[in-house]
């Protein structure tokens, strides 16, 4: 009973998203627009990702499979 209660709890908590436009908080102002543009980006803008923060996967750097080398140092941990 206590389960489905929490559940109900977390299911309204999730529902209440704000649906509207972003705006700054009252005593912050929206970041300066970066230099080169001609207008201040939108909030939809602002929150894009650039390319680098989700780079595109790049070819395995081992073209092929190589077995690996005696490691003498690669020793069973120690028994208690």
């Amino acid at each position: 009973m206590r389960c489905a209660a929490g559940l109900a709890v977390l299911l309204l908590l999730a529902a209440c998203g704000k649906q509207g436009q972003l705006t700054p908080v009252p005593p912050r102002t929206a970041p300066v627009a970066p230099k080169g543009t001609l207008k201040p980006l939108t909030a939809e803008q602002l929150l894009e990702l650039p390319p680098q923060s989700a780079p595109a996967r790049v070819d395995d750097p081992v073209a092929n499979s190589q077995a690996r080398t005696a490691d003498r140092f690669n020793l069973p941990p120690p028994r208690p």
